[in-house]
């Protein structure tokens, strides 16, 4: 598969303008939110007949990530020659702000390695998203046990990076705009370590997507905001690990200072 993306960065055109439609509807989200249940409905019918793969998803996130674009969305993506540079399976740890990342990071990733999600269980029960999330073979989790689910992951894991499969981790326990050091646990280092592979920090601004009231996934977009991600340099865990998971929060911290993001403390 060709990468979406050449370089090591990119950056959306400034010459991007957003549709006629978006502007008919009052520069509201609605564009945007019809379109991605579009999406999201037409590659459920794929994954419904067994024929989501790798490539079908990069497509379809790619999709997402031009939308995105087309209502207003400026993504400045850094990092990309980490990833080309991969050649072995690994373990991605990202701080979780929106929805978006979920969307995008597979075409920007999966072109490089074969990759797929820790998730929580109601993202593979979810009526119209859950056949798509079933189809990639993510690790899933309850969030109800924490013992449980670190033995789900640390089993599963080991398993899927044995046989070349890199896992994205979202250690944060819920999608949030300020990023709380306390709340982001140290699971992804331990499964890098007991695996015998690498991690890579990745650091996200995504709030240009906010999170919903009511529903968390539809929540309002804020074009003022400018989408930042940045993908760090792959690293071995030595020792017991706990400066590598301080090595991966300073990263994020550091780039979300940068970008003007929330860091409590």
């Amino acid at each position: 598969m060709q990468p979406f993306f050449t370089g090591n960065s990119y950056d959306t055109p400034d010459d991007k303008r957003r549709l006629l439609l978006d502007r008919v509807f009052l520069n509201t989200r609605w564009y945007f939110v019809g379109g991605h249940i579009g999406e999201i409905i037409r590659t459920r019918s794929i994954a419904l007949k067994g024929l989501y793969d790798k490539k079908v998803w990069a497509e379809s996130s790619y999709r997402i990530f031009k939308l995105i674009e087309d209502i207003g969305g400026r993504f400045h993506v850094r990092g990309l020659d980490n990833l080309r540079s991969c050649r072995a399976p690994l373990v991605i740890i990202s701080n979780h702000m929106s929805t978006l990342e979920t969307f995008v990071f597979p075409c920007i990733i999966a072109p490089f390695l074969e990759v797929t999600f820790v998730v929580k269980d109601n993202l593979v029960r979810h009526p119209l998203f859950g056949p798509i999330m079933r189809s990639r073979d993510p690790i899933v989790v309850k969030r109800e046990n924490p013992r449980e689910d670190f033995q789900t992951v640390m089993a599963r894991g080991k398993e899927l990076l044995a046989g070349g499969t890199s896992i994205i981790i979202f250690p944060q326990s819920t999608r949030s705009a300020e990023f709380i050091p306390e709340e982001f646990n140290s699971m992804g280092i331990k499964l890098a370590k007991a695996a015998g592979v690498q991690v890579m920090p990745v650091a996200v601004k995504t709030d240009f997507w906010g999170n919903g009231k009511y529903l968390k996934d539809l929540g309002v977009i804020n074009r003022s905001k400018p989408i930042h991600i940045v993908f760090g340099q792959p690293f071995s865990i030595q020792g017991t690990g706990k400066d590598e998971h301080k090595q991966v929060i300073d990263f994020i911290i550091s780039h979300l200072r940068e970008w003007g993001g929330l860091v409590k403390g």
